[in-house]
């Protein structure tokens, strides 16, 4: 699969004015424009309904109104919100990941729609701080995403420790002996990110609306699972003689039925809930631990303009952070999966072994924050597929259904790219699929194989 780069047509927003990005006036804009149209009687006739309004589901709502679909976009608890995986201050947008040729072409290709929607925002959504990649050796990892970026002619740089060393010197570098610099990528905005395209969504046309989703009772079985795609959206290739139907309409939790033509079902953690049966040992959502320490007093060697966004590699056990951005402290978290997280009932107090772990972490690259103050902590989650790869596949019986999930935890920074590759999937305009990202490949055991 090669999904090319595509500037955004902004001209299906033009006029509408500046989206607003406070949490509570984005919030308040969404709901308002939602409210008014169903006032005025707007909602019958929908084509689309994507349920979900995080990252992976706004930006598919977005992609199929710009289609010309009349979509409604569903959410629990509302754009971005606590427990959301798309909640949050910030995230990584790298591209380097090794052979995995396809995340870094969905990487780059979203980096012009980031481009756009932060400029449509008040307050950046885009942080372009660079990304720093580092690693004990030079291994595998960093030689195939090196030969990646050359062909595709990306401005990465090889740094050796000596030349990281005289950049960041803020950064203890023993027993690193080589990096990664992009200087076109750093931090996305999350929350803001969200609520933005929401509002955006809302002022171009769509519909969006706060509501609970009950779960989807699929008839699947092990060979409805073991069945891809096909280009067009129509049956998938795969002989067996399990019933396919299209879904009527989707009930909500206060009673209510909402009817399509298409359904996009975008719920992250919440997608094996939704289809317990097809995807409730497919995907494995994660308990993750950030943390924001305050750098010292009138210190500016942690701001964006200092320091990148970074990630020590250490052997596959991943730390990663982000500099001071926007004075919420200096960002860190261990990439390591968590304990098994339900999303309704999880509990969000920080661990204090987790604590210790990045203070451990903090000691040995970051010497010089080591002992300060916890500003902030956050417990999300990941929702995980066996091996790390993405989701947007048609549901194997349910002919007018599209799963798109399983960020896996590295998922937000692609979100664009993936809203372009359902709409076009669900429309039947997609030219080529990508079986990485079929309900076929996701296994019932983990092994994480993308990073």
């Amino acid at each position: 699969m090669r999904i090319t780069r595509r500037a955004v047509l902004s001209g299906i927003a033009s006029g509408a004015g500046a989206a607003l990005v406070g949490a509570a006036a984005g919030g308040r804009t969404v709901r308002a424009a939602a409210e008014s149209r169903a006032t005025a009687g707007g909602g019958a006739g929908w084509t689309s309904i994507v349920v979900g309004a995080g990252a992976f589901g706004a930006w598919t709502a977005w992609n199929l109104l710009r289609k010309g679909e009349r979509v409604l976009l569903l959410d629990a608890w509302g754009p971005a919100h606590a427990r959301a995986s798309s909640g949050g201050e910030s995230r990584v947008t790298r591209s380097a990941y090794g052979a995995d040729e396809v995340y870094t072409r969905m990487a780059w290709d979203s980096l012009t729609e980031w481009r756009w929607l932060s400029e449509r925002s008040g307050l950046p959504i885009f942080q372009q701080t660079g990304v720093l990649f580092f690693f004990p050796r030079v291994e595998p990892y960093v030689t195939q995403s090196i030969e990646v970026h050359r062909r595709l002619k990306l401005p990465t740089e090889q740094l050796p420790r000596a030349e990281m060393a005289k950049r960041w010197p803020q950064i203890n570098w023993d027993g690193i002996e080589v990096g990664l610099y992009e200087p076109q990528f750093g931090a996305l905005m999350a929350r803001r990110a969200v609520l933005t395209l929401v509002a955006e969504f809302v002022k171009a046309g769509g519909e969006y609306r706060l509501a609970a989703v009950a779960p989807i009772e699929a008839a699947a079985t092990s060979a409805d699972s073991s069945r891809a795609s096909s280009p067009a959206g129509a049956a998938s290739t795969g002989a067996d003689s399990s019933p396919r139907a299209p879904l009527d309409g989707i009930r909500t939790l206060q009673g209510d039925t909402f009817r399509a033509d298409k359904y996009v079902f975008a719920c992250g953690p919440w997608l094996p809930k939704v289809f317990p049966t097809l995807l409730g040992d497919r995907i494995f959502p994660t308990r993750q631990e950030v943390f924001f320490f305050a750098p010292e007093a009138g210190d500016t060697r942690f701001q964006p303009n200092r320091l990148p966004t970074w990630a020590d590699f250490n052997h596959g056990d991943i730390f990663y952070g982000m500099p001071d951005l926007e004075s919420r402290g200096f960002k860190i978290a261990h990439d390591k999966h968590g304990a098994p997280m339900d999303p309704d009932k999880g509990d969000r107090q920080f661990s204090p072994a987790a604590l210790a772990d990045v203070r451990e972490f903090l000691k040995m690259r970051f010497p010089a924050l080591a002992a300060r103050p916890l500003v902030e902590s956050r417990v999300c989650q990941y929702e995980n597929s066996s091996n790390g790869d993405l989701l947007i596949d048609r549901h194997p019986t349910q002919t007018n259904v599209w799963l798109v999930g399983a960020g896996s935890g590295h998922g937000f920074k692609h979100a664009p790219a993936v809203g372009r590759y359902a709409a076009d999937l669900a429309t039947g305009a997609l030219k080529a699929i990508e079986p990485r990202f079929s309900v076929a490949s996701k296994a019932t055991v983990q092994q994480r194989l993308v990073h």
